[in-house]
């Protein structure tokens, strides 16, 4: 029996970690799969995949801006208009943001990173929880108690640890991690878990390229123990489990991939 015999809904799956989330549900058999982003082409690009690693996988594709509260509704409602139901949210979408002091900040910039980082995740899990509350638990793997769903908000290493230069990003980072525990403790009398992914540095297309914020990302891999780049699997994997009927007990866990970076 797969472990996922229920509904997936994948924020920020147009690549990186979203992607490889959603495809890791795909592949551990999980049959319904919505994804979403603010970017239509890699989202197809990411339903192709899914087809690819499981043929008989039933995809629903919608572009949301996490910046619109309607859309992310919408985005919701059609899940489960199609499936029925929503039992595991992985909330990946985000941006890096740039490289500056809070004095060389615009309220703009400020406003774009925030809305998106936090604000949108917590409209996307307060959307997800509140059609998890209508619902019943689905049958577990092997018997225990099930819940009622499941989410998995991407929060970051620079939620726990601070950098240079970057405080809109690692405050935004901070909120997630702080309302997933809040959410944890308001909602555990309801049967619904709700965790946190903390990333390290993971080679994705916010980590690539010759921004400022990608350019001091060398210095940090040097930093952690393992000294190197994490990968987006890495991080699904983290994110499957937090779904998964074996992370029964799991709750309000901010679970740090990282490398070793913020023990060191």
């Amino acid at each position: 029996m797969t472990l996922f015999p229920g509904v997936a809904l994948v924020t920020g799956a147009a690549s990186g970690i979203g992607r490889a989330t959603a495809i890791s549900f795909a592949l551990e058999g999980c049959r319904r799969i919505a994804i979403s982003d603010i970017n239509l082409t890699g989202l197809h690009e990411t339903a192709k995949y899914l087809k690819e690693v499981s043929s008989d996988v039933d995809i629903l594709v919608n572009q949301v801006d996490t910046q619109e509260e309607a859309q992310i509704e919408d985005m919701v409602q059609a899940t489960v208009a199609k499936f029925g139901r929503v039992d595991y949210a992985v909330n990946c979408a985000g941006v890096g943001g740039t490289r500056e002091r809070s004095t060389d900040l615009t309220a703009k910039q400020f406003d774009f990173v925030t809305n998106i980082n936090y604000r949108g995740v917590w409209l996307s899990s307060r959307f997800e929880l509140a059609q998890m509350l209508k619902q019943e638990p689905l049958p577990t793997h092997d018997g225990r108690a099930g819940n009622r769903g499941a989410i998995v908000n991407i929060a970051s290493q620079l939620g726990i640890v601070s950098t240079n230069n970057a405080p809109v990003y690692c405050a935004s980072k901070a909120a997630v991690i702080s309302m997933t525990k809040s959410d944890a403790i308001d909602y555990s009398k309801e049967n619904i878990r709700i965790n946190c992914v903390c990333p390290g540095i993971v080679d994705t297309p916010m980590t690539q390229g010759e921004s400022g914020f990608t350019k001091a990302l060398e210095t940090s891999i040097a930093i952690a123990p393992m000294n190197r780049r994490g990968t987006p699997q890495e991080i699904a994997d983290a994110c499957l489990f937090l779904c998964s009927s074996k992370a029964s007990f799991v709750q309000g866990h901010a679970m740090v991939i990282d490398g070793g970076y913020t023990i060191n």
